[in-house]
């Protein structure tokens, strides 16, 4: 792709944002080396129009309407397993991040970082690299040696997260006020903090649970 000069690298953009997708588009468009083929304003209409275009490579924003931007990486990837895809996100949260790779994409960029980081990151990816940011890799080595909270702990947290007590944790999951309790006490060892406003602090920073 890149040994071919005349040949521009076509970029499908999908952001719920029009301002947000508009600006990613005059970005895009700026350079000689690339062309904005397809704009979408959710993740169904991303993978529809990628089936459509199949262009070289998707910007695809990591929190959209009907499907966020797993769930498109996910059933892009299903369909076109050489798709290339680059995730945009505001949340550098480690635990969304890891989702994202571990979906499929090939690259990570902040949103407040897209200035000085978006172009080199599209012609990386484009060019079959990966691109995650130093601070992303950072974020990611940092929480290496943590334990996966299990996806009942994640529910529980959720729990925790609306300010509920264990008997209404239990009986909204339909458990034992035991087991709540027990998974209560994997979720603070496995965070490494004291109590539950400390674990839904850092769950929400690191991505594990959203609001």
């Amino acid at each position: 792709m890149g040994m071919n000069r005349n040949r521009k690298i076509r970029i499908l953009i999908a952001d719920d944002h029009y301002v947000v997708r508009m600006g990613l588009a005059a970005v895009v468009n700026s350079e000689a080396d690339m062309e904005v083929v397809a704009e979408a304003a959710d993740g169904a209409q991303a993978v529809e129009l990628f089936a459509q275009c199949r262009p070289d490579l998707a910007l695809l924003d990591s929190r959209m309407p009907v499907k966020d931007g797993i769930q498109a990486t996910l059933e892009i990837r299903s369909r076109f397993p050489q798709a290339s895809i680059l995730m945009l996100t505001a949340f550098d949260g480690d635990a969304d991040i890891r989702r994202a790779l571990e979906a499929g994409v090939h690259g990570y960029v902040l949103k407040n970082s897209t200035g000085e980081q978006l172009i080199p990151a599209l012609r990386a990816v484009a060019a079959g690299e990966r691109w995650v940011p130093q601070e992303i890799a950072s974020q990611l080595a940092s929480h290496q040696s943590f334990e996966q909270l299990t996806p009942r702990e994640v529910e529980v947290l959720h729990e925790i997260a609306k300010g509920l007590a264990n008997k209404q944790i239990a009986d909204a999951l339909n458990i034992t006020e035991y087991t709540v309790k027990d998974h209560l006490k994997n979720i603070l060892a496995k965070l490494r903090v004291a109590d539950r406003t400390e674990a839904v602090a850092v769950a929400l920073r690191r991505g594990i649970i959203h609001l």
